[in-house]
């Protein structure tokens, strides 16, 4: 059995191994690129349900809890001679590198056991981006606001009174 380096699968300065993760050891972790955090790296934990992303921005430490239910699939895109192996989210922030690759059969297999790990779709292309769904606001200022006069519109009278001109008045008397 192979063991991974505490970093899980990135390699130290000078080494030229790319970039894999092995899908049959999850939870993983690991240290990925992040150009919005704080030192350009991110922190990754992987495991079947979830995933977990660590990170600081302006000195503010976040960590983000994901279902792995929420990504789109795992796509391959390709990468000057290389391929690469990524959880695509909705969100392009989100996206997660699952592992590089120039060998097209080893690259296609990692491809299919992630898929098949995660129940996504294999993508072969980026998810088109679009943005997310408005999330409906609940808070007290919505409730301190009546729906009605939000959506009021000019009514229809339901009884009109009924007006003929030009017609003879006929009056009953008694």
């Amino acid at each position: 059995m192979r063991r991974q380096t505490p970093t899980s699968g990135i390699n130290s300065a000078g080494s030229s191994c790319a970039l894999r993760l092995d899908p049959l050891s999850l939870p993983l972790s690991f240290h990925a690129q992040d150009a919005r955090a704080d030192g350009g790296m991110r922190q990754v934990e992987l495991h079947r349900e979830h995933v977990v992303l660590r990170r600081a921005v302006l000195g503010m430490r976040m960590a983000v809890n994901v279902r792995v239910s929420d990504f789109l699939g795992v796509a391959l895109r390709g990468i000057d001679d290389a391929q690469m192996l990524v959880l695509v989210h909705r969100d392009p922030a989100l996206s997660i590198p699952l592992g590089t690759s120039s060998d097209a059969g080893e690259i296609a297999s990692a491809w299919q056991m992630w898929s098949d790990i995660f129940r996504l779709p294999q993508l072969t292309e980026p998810a088109p981006r679009q943005p997310a769904p408005r999330r409906r606001r609940r808070n007290a200022i919505r409730a301190r606001r009546p729906k009605f006069l939000v959506r009021r519109r000019a009514g229809v009278q339901l009884n009109k009174a009924s007006v003929h001109r030009d017609e003879r008045e006929i009056i009953a008397r008694n």
